[in-house]
């Protein structure tokens, strides 16, 4: 199938999937979903190579994050790390000690069904204590209730399972090798994070908003809009580099353009990109399934 068509499968998908849910009153989220299901190798086969849309998908996480970022002024996010530290910190070894337990228990009294040693019980808790942020921060937006408190307690355990990211993509492949590396590996690892989201909303605040002062002042709609995505995706793009994910970057891109009067003009210029973008990358999520 050429690419073209590919793209024209997608469209068609995505448009009768929002008629559907719309028709239901269900969210689109679930039509993407089930799409993907329909026209993915493993059902109807329409669509078998979807590596390059899920690219094209990713970039509506980013777009997400980014918007999600923009209704977070600095001050707000100051004032939720203690949801972040401490109630995300919570869940993340929480879930990851009783996740473990039970694996561990399982593997004992099930032995034959479900044998694995603590290595494998380890990475496979780690992976368990992950959400998708893309489709928890969908919902909550479709619910209006990101500003809510159980809306910010949400919020603060995403960004915290973010940063969690660093710490577990050292611990899993670690777990087959030497202890000592480990010791040595995940703080520096754990500082290098710090250190990169610490720059970007301390000194990235400065210099974001003289070059957003300078491109405005050529009064052309097509060249600040480049500067946005530029902005947007090259956050995104510097964070994936250092070890974090692109959705904790576009978050943080979000932050800073809201400390600038140009927070509503971009809330308008990003939003069809955003909307189409992840229900492609929805879509893709459902190619994936294996019934």
């Amino acid at each position: 199938m050429s690419s073209l068509a590919l793209t024209l499968l997608y469209l068609l998908a995505a448009v009768l999937a929002v008629v559907v849910c719309r028709t239901l009153k269900q969210p689109p989220m679930l039509g993407y979903l089930a799409a993907g299901v329909l026209i993915g190798p493993h059902a109807l086969a329409l669509a078998s190579n979807s590596e390059g849309v899920r690219h094209l998908g990713e970039f509506g996480v980013v777009f997400l994050m980014f918007a999600i970022g923009l209704e977070f002024s600095l001050p707000k996010l100051r004032a939720m790390r203690k949801l972040v530290f401490g109630l995300g910190l919570m869940q993340v070894v929480l879930t990851m000690l009783l996740s473990f337990i039970g694996l561990m228990l399982l593997s004992r009294f099930v032995g034959r069904v479900w044998d694995m040693s603590w290595q494998t019980a380890a990475a496979l808790s780690g992976t368990l204590v992950m959400s998708s942020t893309a489709i928890v921060v969908k919902m909550m937006a479709e619910r209006a209730e990101l500003e809510t408190e159980h809306g910010r307690r949400v919020m603060g355990i995403l960004l915290f399972q973010d940063l969690a990211v660093v710490p577990l993509l050292i611990l899993i492949p670690a777990l087959g090798g030497a202890p000592d590396k480990l010791i040595w590996a995940l703080p520096l690892e754990m500082l290098k994070a710090a250190a990169v989201i610490t720059i970007l909303l301390t000194g990235g605040q400065r210099l974001m908003r003289w070059w957003f002062n300078l491109v405005a002042r050529r009064h052309s709609e097509e060249l600040f809009m480049l500067n946005l995505l530029l902005f947007a995706l090259g956050l995104a793009w510097l964070t994936e580099l250092a070890g974090l994910s692109l959705a904790l970057g576009a978050f943080i891109a979000g932050v800073l353009v809201s400390e600038t009067e140009y927070k509503h003009q971009v809330e308008t210029d990003i939003r069809p990109f955003h909307d189409v973008l992840l229900g492609l990358f929805f879509i893709t999520i459902g190619m994936m399934l294996d019934w």
